[in-house]
């Protein structure tokens, strides 16, 4: 065995450098392991492209047919009645709470880390449920899985299983990656195993033990292990049915509970085993993973105890963080903590190809936005693989990294885990090609593939996304600049006690950049090349004309415009169909899109003069003052009194494109406008409007006047969306409220009466459903759309606390 480890441990350098994987990627041990299977109700894996994966999946067993409504993966439409993270902290554990009325189910899962060795150390899972109505049965199949893919090995000793009575089961396995470890499986004192039924008595020898079934995979394929167990049991159950009679005697069929049973028979050389418990009534089991150099792990009474220890630390160290107000409503503090746990619990670690289409240029998109020296290809073409970790938008509905959603996720991740963001955000910057562009949705692989319809997988390298991870670097110097003395961190809320199975200095909980001024400058170092081509990719292939249609401004350089456009749709600048010029031309010019370039310049602006890069320093700094100055001769309309985009009409003269909602207000949500802007009261006036698009929940995406209004698709024609309020009340607080001007009065009241209704809307939608939701009614506030939707929407945990990052 030691030999065929070696082999393995030799082949894996192969495997790491073709990879391109780093020490880099993986600095800190303490986020080596994690629950980056977010797609489904509970995944363990570590951030290694090929490695051990875990998960779980259940079904009722009252009768057959609850079997088709197996859970596993996280889906809408299991009409669950909610499930959440109460707590979670990536380098600790969490709790999470699933309500499953149809099985009559009331599950926790809750996990813990140590983070000794050289491999990540251990954790524990303890899954346990008890009914969510006495008064009704609750039978239900519990089935957790490990499956392993590259290098190594997984087994099992199958003389476990014959055991009287049951001992604990083991798997054993080592990968040149994980070194040796040994995953333990333990059931808790309550657990009852089915012991009634119909045919019960010719089961009565296996009903009252767990099921295995081991079997040979391919790599690759351990994402569809709801496939894998779902076969089977099939196989299990089909010859049962035959011999009872079968479909014509339903009536003498053995209950489901002994039907749907894994048969204990594991395949010579598995790599995916599957655990089955069928319980009665409540129950706990707990599954401890160790390796060879742990020297600290888990067993059922520490991780009691530690469990105890991890919620009331985490909740200590939250309300240092994000204080909620002393008169709060009731419920606040445990609905800020559920939807930021969401947000880290919803990290997920992908690996795989993508799809890429280098050759295609559409009809609004002209040719010299397209470097025409490189080959283009000659259609969809598979690239990579690559990697990313990345806080993903929807678990069921989103599962995957959004460029545009991930600089709001980080804003809310860094004040919590200043390093994590930047893991995050580091992993996002290795995707920026050597042009400088980086696809807007990275979908890697297989498993993320099989939740994105086919029109939506392709990427085009001409197509942008609003440059929203400029605002984590922002946010990340600004806490920089916060800290006076690097030894005292109070102000940022980084104190919280020590669990008793983790000791760890506090600077590896997400601090470690933030109390060491070198490491962070050579952190921006790192990042500063690639953020800069990504910044000059923006400036060559998204740029407007100005000349051509005889406009007038002070610089003939800056305007924009994105590249992507349909007649009805511009999904690139992320407002996917708000009313844009029709017909579409190649000389629009996008309010929002010279916005993004004038913060992004700021940005830059900010980072250059960090790490001592005073010509680049100088660079941006003109060119955000040629913006600002843009935005007003291009883009202001003194008839409409508001923003606009622009456009070309049939006689080639420019005008402005005015549909009053979140464009019209883009120089202000981006802190562009200055305070003393002759223009500002009638921004803030549109804005405070009750006509177009002030509401008691928010702001709205589109003015209640206009004639689109909730009409046709309906996505951005009306609904109020968070990461937009967000920027308004950020640069309200940050900017408008502070500054002297004759319009800071107005700034102060639009502000307390915006978070005021912000807050109240979604924390009502949350206790009414269950959920924080993708966006919100603008005429009754109700929740819409994907849910549970913990991306940005869970920036209202910084409202609440009133902190705003990245502005």
């Amino acid at each position: 065995m030691r030999i065929l480890y070696l082999f393995f441990a030799l082949l894996s350098i192969v495997f790491v450098k073709g990879s391109e994987k780093t020490s880099e990627e993986n600095e800190s041990q303490s986020l080596l392991w994690g629950t980056y299977r977010p797609n489904l109700y509970f995944g363990m894996r570590p951030r290694l492209p090929k490695s051990l994966m875990t998960g779980l999946m259940w079904y009722g067993v009252q009768h057959l047919t609850a079997f088709t409504s197996l859970r596993h993966s996280c889906e809408q439409g299991d009409n669950l009645r909610g499930y959440t993270w109460t707590e979670h902290d990536p380098r600790d554990g969490g709790v999470e709470v699933v309500r499953d009325e149809l099985n009559n189910l009331d599950l926790r899962v809750e996990w813990l880390k140590t983070h000794e060795g050289k491999h990540g150390g251990s954790w524990s899972v303890r899954i346990s449920g008890k009914p969510l109505d006495t008064s009704r049965p609750s039978l239900n199949s519990l089935i957790f899985y490990a499956g392993l893919e590259g290098f190594g090995g997984l087994e099992m000793d199958q003389r476990q299983l014959s055991q009287v009575p049951e001992g604990p089961l083991a798997l054993t396995g080592r990968t040149p990656e994980l070194g040796e470890f040994k995953m333990k499986f333990e059931n808790g004192p309550e657990s009852r195993y089915v012991t009634r039924g119909r045919r019960w008595e010719d089961f009565v020898a296996v009903s009252s033990r767990t099921h295995v079934a081991g079997m040979v995979v391919a790599d690759g394929t351990i994402w569809q292990a709801e496939d894998l167990v779902s076969r089977a049991l099939m196989a299990h159950a089909e010859p049962l049915v035959t011999k009872y009679g079968g479909k014509e005697a339903p009536d003498e069929l053995p209950d489901a509970a002994f039907l749907l049973m894994l048969d204990d028979h594991i395949a010579r050389g598995s790599n995916f085993y599957a655990i089955q418990k069928i319980f009665d009534g409540p129950f706990s089991f707990d599954v401890h993973y160790e390796t060879a150099d742990s020297k600290q792990t888990f067993d059922r009474k520490t991780f009691t105890t530690s469990l105890a220890a991890f919620k009331e630390s985490f909740d200590t160290r939250f309300k240092d963080v994000f204080p909620i107000p002393k008169d709060a409503t009731p419920g606040l503090f445990e609905f800020s903590k559920a939807i930021t746990s969401n947000l880290l619990g919803g990290i997920g670690y992908f690996y795989g190809t993508s799809i890429v289409d280098r050759s295609v240029i559409h009809e609004w998109d002209e040719e010299d936005s397209v470097d025409t020296t490189k080959p283009s290809g000659g259609g969809p073409e598979l690239a990579g693989p690559t990697q990313l970790l990345t806080a993903t938008p929807s678990r069921s509905f989103f599962p995957r990294g959004f460029y545009w959603d991930e600089g709001f996720h980080l804003l809310h991740i860094g004040e919590w885990d200043n390093d994590l963001s930047l893991e995050i955000l580091r992993d996002w910057m290795k995707l920026v090609d050597e042009d400088g562009w980086v696809g807007r949705e990275q979908i890697l692989g297989e498993e993320a593939r099989s939740k994105v319809p086919k029109e939506f997988q392709t990427q085009y390298p001409t197509y942008a996304n609003p440059p929203t991870l400029a605002m984590a670097v922002t946010a990340f110097i600004q806490r920089l600049k916060q800290i006076d003395d690097p030894a005292d961190m109070e102000t940022l809320g980084l104190g919280g006690a020590q669990l008793p199975l983790i000791q760890r200095p506090e600077a590896e909980h997400g601090n470690a950049l933030l109390r060491d001024p070198e490491a962070a400058r050579a952190y921006l170092h790192s990042i500063y090349p690639t953020l800069r081509r990504h910044y000059l990719w923006f400036r060559r292939t998204q740029k407007g004309q100005i000349k051509q249609w005889g406009r007038k401004a002070s610089s003939r350089t800056e305007a924009y415009r994105w590249r992507g456009r349909t007649p009805d749709h511009v999904l690139t600048s992320g407002l996917d169909d708000y009313p844009r010029a029709r017909p579409p031309h190649v000389g629009e010019l996008h309010l929002d899109l010279i916005s993004w370039m004038g913060f992004f310049s700021r940005t830059m602006k900010q980072i250059a003069g960090y790490i001592g890069q005073d010509e680049d320093e100088a660079e941006y700094a003109a060119i955000e003052e040629a913006i600002i100055t843009n935005i007003d001769d291009l883009h202001w309309n003194k008839e409409e009194k508001m923003y606009c985009d622009a456009s070309v009409n049939e006689e080639d003269d420019s005008y402005h494109v005015c549909h009053r909602g979140y464009i019209s207000l883009f120089p202000l949500l981006l802190g562009l406008l200055p305070p003393d802007s002759p223009h500002l009261g009638s921004v803030l006036e549109l804005m405070h409007d009750r006509q177009h698009l002030w509401s008691p929940y928010g702001i709205r995406s589109l003015s209640a006047s206009h004639p689109l209004f909730g009409k046709d698709e309906d996505y951005w024609r009306g609904a109020i969306w968070m990461q937009m309020n967000y920027m308004a009340l950020a640069s309200l607080k940050n900017i408008y409220t502070q500054q002297p001007g004759p319009y800071q009065k107005l700034a102060h009241q639009i502000y307390s009466d915006l978070r005021h209704n912000i807050i109240k809307n979604t924390h009502k939608e949350f206790e009414r459903t269950g959920y924080v939701w993708e966006q919100y009614d603008a005429s009754t506030g109700e929740g819409r759309r994907s849910h549970p939707f913990t991306g940005w929407t869970s920036l209202v945990t910084l409202i609440i606390s009133e902190k705003y990052p990245g502005f």
